[in-house]
């Protein structure tokens, strides 16, 4: 589905970029895309910045169970 949307998204880019060599494309139009995609870009960032902060807060508890384990085994073995 993403390779798809991608494919879209670029013959669309291709055909605005053909007609703004032509200038077919209103500025405003432009600037509102940036815009949105900037707005995209912000949202994106934010979610991948939380998913890998709980994923940072996995790996240190699975770090902390780790060396319990490695204490409590030690301590078995002497």
């Amino acid at each position: 589905m993403n390779h798809f949307l991608k494919s879209i998204i670029d013959w669309m880019m291709d055909k605005e970029e053909a007609m703004a060599k032509q200038c077919a494309v209103p500025m405003k139009e432009i600037e509102y895309q940036i815009k949105k995609v900037q707005e995209e870009k912000t949202k994106v960032q934010a979610q991948y910045d939380d998913a890998m902060g709980e994923l940072d807060d996995v790996l240190k508890r699975l770090d902390k169970i780790k060396n319990a384990e490695i204490l409590r085994c030690e301590n078995k073995e002497k």
